[in-house]
């Protein structure tokens, strides 16, 4: 760690190397964050960081969010940097495509599943904690089917849920950081392809116009909530919840 890493904040975010994670990625190194980040993929995640390396100090780690060796190596990497001022739980699967019924839904296949979307950020918030700096912000990317009982859905949706779940507990639980549930919306992505095969998905909004919103929750003074992204968009409403009701729409 060189003396101006040890002045820049750290963020660490799963699944980095396409989509949200690096967008967000994108726009934390372009204001001065370092970075660790991961993915499942090793030859798109060191794309990613050949990029983003030109811009910050960036520690990339591939690996599944769902093994605790790799959970252990991320925490050891932003470690190395110092510490973490934002943990950003973005990583996660969508199980069989297209998606089962839950009558039909394999269990062992749910069971990865919810490794991956609850069991890995728990187990890798519980590591990180003792490196989260005061008013760290820890951030689980959700889902509007969370809330919201779509045919279809209810692995995925499930595994959100009890995400969100688990993340307000924490919060409740360790009321010295931001801990937050943020729905980025409808995005166009590889993901959101998969759950709609063969469907055209172009309609919907490319990632990037969530990470304003997602910023400003990580480097705002928001309390701890559930919020959609997109609607945390003026500068001057940093400080002001955004409103989320059980229906609102947002990315599944």
């Amino acid at each position: 760690m060189t003396t101006n890493d040890a002045h820049r904040p750290v963020a660490l975010i799963t699944g980095a190397s396409r989509g949200l994670g690096l967008a967000l990625a994108r726009a934390l190194a372009a204001d001065g964050w370092a970075l660790v980040i991961d993915a499942r993929g090793g030859a798109a995640l060191r794309a990613a960081a050949h990029e983003l390396a030109g811009v910050t100090t960036v520690r990339a780690v591939s690996g599944d969010i769902a093994d605790d060796t790799h959970r252990r190596d991320l925490v050891a990497a932003a470690h190395e940097l110092g510490g973490i001022d934002a943990l950003v739980h973005n990583a996660s699967v969508l199980g069989p495509s297209p998606q089962p019924a839950l009558a039909d839904y394999p269990l062992t296949v749910l069971e990865y599943v919810y490794a991956a979307n609850v069991f890995g950020p728990l187990r890798l918030t519980q590591l990180a904690l003792p490196d989260l700096r005061p008013g760290a912000a820890v951030v689980a990317i959700t889902s509007d089917a969370a809330v919201e009982a779509y045919e279809g859905w209810g692995g995925y949706g499930s595994s959100k849920a009890a995400l969100e779940q688990v993340t307000a507990v924490l919060a409740a639980e360790h009321p010295g950081l931001r801990v937050y549930r943020v729905d980025p919306g409808d995005m166009n992505t590889r993901m959101h392809a998969e759950a709609f095969p063969g469907e055209d998905i172009s309609d919907r909004p490319p990632p990037e116009e969530s990470v304003p919103g997602l910023v400003r929750i990580i480097t705002g003074t928001l309390p701890s909530g559930r919020y959609q992204a997109r609607a945390v968009t003026p500068p001057e409403a940093v400080d002001a919840p955004a409103p989320v009701g059980a229906g609102a729409s947002g990315t599944r």
